[in-house]
């Protein structure tokens, strides 16, 4: 039977992007393709890292128990798993939830447009201070929904340079959800905010990681 490696699961609030502040079951799944200099989940990254194998199944059961609505899978990079595809489906097919997949942008997901149900995907955009922005799958910012978001972490003022160059090119702003977050304790949010209104950047936001404010920033379960 196939399994998927889960590193964490819980209830806690949306810290970031769309449904910010609303309360989520959260299914974190081991492994990563990138290494970000400012992941804040490098530890479920380790291929030693202590996970649960469990079925599609299991994990459905788990969220319907918990008795919350939305779902967000997340990593690591959740389209990393063997069947993923299996999970989303079966999650996509109960019309009482909503599912966020947090991905880093580098995996194409219009293959997964097709699903049906409440599926929505939080997609990374990385830029330069990450050091991955070359391992971006650029399909996915020519082919994002409304029902979408596009998340860029900042770091410096040429990352936000960056940001827009990436927002304007695309259209991002005219077709979805745009986030501007900043690299925890790297940039300071106001820097963003100045950013912002110097560029007269119009439909996008800032986000603040809430959860990090919360509670210690570098908290599992959360």
């Amino acid at each position: 039977m196939d399994t998927f490696k889960v590193v964490e699961k819980f209830v806690s609030i949306n810290g970031e992007a769309a449904h910010a502040g609303e309360i989520a079951c959260f299914i974190r799944f081991a492994g990563c393709n990138l290494n970000c200099s400012y992941c804040d989940t490098a530890w479920a990254n380790k291929q030693d890292v202590l996970s649960e194998a469990l079925t599609c199944e299991e994990i459905y059961d788990y969220i319907v128990r918990s008795g919350v609505f939305n779902v967000t899978l997340t990593g690591g990079e959740p389209l990393l798993q063997p069947d993923i595809d299996k999970l989303l489906y079966k999650l996509s097919q109960n019309h009482n939830l909503r599912t966020e997949v947090e991905t880093n942008g580098s995996i194409d997901v219009s293959e997964y447009f097709g699903l049906g149900g409440n599926i929505e995907f939080t997609i990374d955009y990385k830029l330069p201070g990450s050091g991955m922005s070359d391992k971006m799958c650029l399909n996915n910012f020519k082919n994002v929904r409304p029902v979408d978001t596009v998340k860029f972490v900042v770091s410096d003022y040429n990352d936000l340079e960056e940001a827009k160059k990436v927002i304007d090119y695309y259209g991002l702003a005219d077709k979805t959800r745009v986030y501007l977050s900043s690299a925890f304790n790297i940039i300071t949010p106001r820097d963003i905010v100045a950013f912002m209104i110097e560029n007269n950047m119009n439909k996008v936001r800032i986000q603040l990681q809430m959860h990090k404010y919360i509670w210690e920033p570098d908290r599992k379960g959360v």
